[in-house]
């Protein structure tokens, strides 16, 4: 399938394979849900924090019918065969603008080659943009990459419960911000 470039920003991953990266549409729904669908339980689990065996339409909604200023999601499509790959959104924390919460979903096949590290870039970059100056993150206890991930970027650990820990994390654009730590995890 040929993917359109005049629609997104064609990425090459540290393996090779090749993503059309772009911001989530109304019109992304059934995209979403295939991805949804090709998660593990566990992909799942960690995602969504508790078991989780489908989205139902008022969540396919929420998830793409987005504002992309308090709510910004951005997604990977397959080069190959155009399928959603990968997806990161944050939403402004309503009780203060400057914080929003994150969440990063990478399909099974698809982790592990960098894409996670990619959304997350573009996503600050949007956030910045917007006037976001810090992320969260919620994280499963057992989730050992996403918490790694976030660590090294300079991510601070928050608060700690029994099965969910929460990060922080500046979105500061000197070099001693997420951009520098983006950069030396990419390298």
């Amino acid at each position: 399938m040929q993917l359109n470039q005049a629609e997104g920003t064609q990425v090459v991953l540290r393996d090779g394979s090749t993503v059309l990266i772009r911001q989530v549409r109304g019109t992304d729904a059934p995209l979403l849900a295939d991805g949804f669908a090709r998660l593990s339980p566990r992909s799942r689990q960690l995602r969504f924090l508790g078991p989780k065996t489908t989205l139902s339409a008022t969540e396919l909604r929420y998830f793409t019918e987005i504002d992309h200023h308090d709510h910004e999601a951005i997604g990977a499509l397959s080069a190959a065969d155009g399928r959603g790959v990968g997806i990161a959104r944050y939403v402004r924390d309503a009780r203060d603008p400057q914080a929003a919460e994150i969440a990063v979903t990478i399909v099974d096949d698809w982790q592990e080659r960098g894409l996670g590290t990619e959304l997350l870039s573009r996503l600050s970059d949007l956030a910045r943009q917007a006037g976001i100056h810090r992320f969260t993150a919620l994280v499963s206890t057992d989730n050992a990459a996403s918490a790694g991930l976030l660590r090294n970027l300079g991510a601070s650990l928050v608060a700690q419960g029994p099965s969910i820990v929460e990060y922080e994390l500046a979105l500061e654009p000197d070099d001693y911000g997420l951009d520098r730590w983006i950069r030396c995890a990419m390298a």
